[in-house]
């Protein structure tokens, strides 16, 4: 490509891992639930490249750019985003812990889903992998299987309101209500 285009771009999965299996990225910390903290998978290729090739190069870690990209959001996410939030406050209002809303789909075509519970002790620390017929055989696109299962959810636009071409948020008034919930939870 360097030769092609006189550039290239190269993207890293903070997952990367070596030969022997071990993540290139990994800090040597844990988490609470004994996974290995990743992170700055990044410099560490620049470095190779710098070191192996000789070339310079730029980096750059997304990470927040795609938390904080309310403003592409699909309709599909924003209504499910809100769907949950409704749920979550629901369910805490009705006494209940230990669980989380889920979104289960019912349906492809047409595509349909509903807000479900699931209790924490069946899905913490579960790790759920993408099913290998969605990659494509040489491992670096997606099949058609997961286009047709991701296109329902990024569909619809529902940009924010903008003013002076900055979006509008809602801002939090903070206000202390009075407590509604027992001072308690028993998280299994």
């Amino acid at each position: 490509m360097l030769k092609k285009n006189d550039y290239c771009a190269v993207v890293v999965s903070e997952g990367l891992k070596n030969l022997d299996g071990s993540f290139i990225s990994e800090s040597g910390l844990v988490d609470a639930f004994g996974h290995k903290q990743l992170g700055g998978v990044a410099p560490i290729i620049a470095k190779l490249i710098k070191d192996n090739l000789g070339y310079k190069y730029h980096w750059a870690l997304a990470d927040y750019l795609q938390r904080a990209a309310r403003h592409i959001a699909s309709k599909t996410d924003v209504d499910q985003a809100y769907a949950l939030g409704v749920a979550a406050v629901n369910m805490a209002l009705a006494g209940k812990n230990a669980v989380m809303p889920i979104i289960v789909r019912e349906s492809d075509t047409p595509y349909r889903w509903a807000i479900s519970e699931a209790s924490l002790e069946k899905i913490a620390n579960v790790e759920v992998k993408m099913p290998r017929h969605y990659i494509s055989e040489d491992g670096f696109g997606i099949t058609n299987a997961c286009r047709q299962y991701l296109l329902p959810l990024i569909q619809g636009e529902d940009y924010p309101p903008y003013k002076n071409g900055l979006p509008c948020y809602v801002k939090l008034k903070n206000l202390s209500v009075s407590k509604k919930l027992h001072t308690t939870f028993n998280i299994a």
